[in-house]
């Protein structure tokens, strides 16, 4: 009997900070290489917010500021390896969070993003 494991997908958040040297071209181009990597290992974005240039919490590599990213994303579980990795050997990256969501925060997100409040106004 040929037995599969299911895969189930499920619904995550990533927040990432660049470093505040980069030009807005390589800023874009790399948070497009993360998106990338989320959509090429059977991935879906529901949501890609950027933060812009922030002051950072404490001193990161001789830096004060950086530049936040927000994904919110499904995905299977074994991509989260892989996308971690990808922050860590990206000198551009200074720190990055990944957290998966319960049912709860999906619905908060889902009703942050239909009533734009928690957003930043342009």
């Amino acid at each position: 009997m040929d037995i599969q494991a299911k895969r189930f997908k499920n619904n995550y958040e990533t927040t990432f900070v660049l470093s505040p040297e980069l030009s807005e071209e390589e800023r874009k181009t790399t948070v497009e290489k993360f998106v990338q990597l989320i959509q090429s290992n059977e991935g879906s974005i529901q949501s890609s917010e950027d933060w812009g240039l922030r002051k950072l919490a404490y001193v990161i590599e001789a830096k004060t500021n950086g530049y936040y990213t927000f994904l919110e994303f499904s995905a299977y579980g074994d991509l989260i390896a892989k996308l971690e990795t990808a922050y860590k050997y990206d000198e551009k990256v200074l720190r990055y969070l990944t957290v998966v969501l319960d049912k709860h925060a999906v619905a908060y997100n889902q009703k942050r993003r239909e009533n734009n409040f928690g957003l930043r106004k342009k």
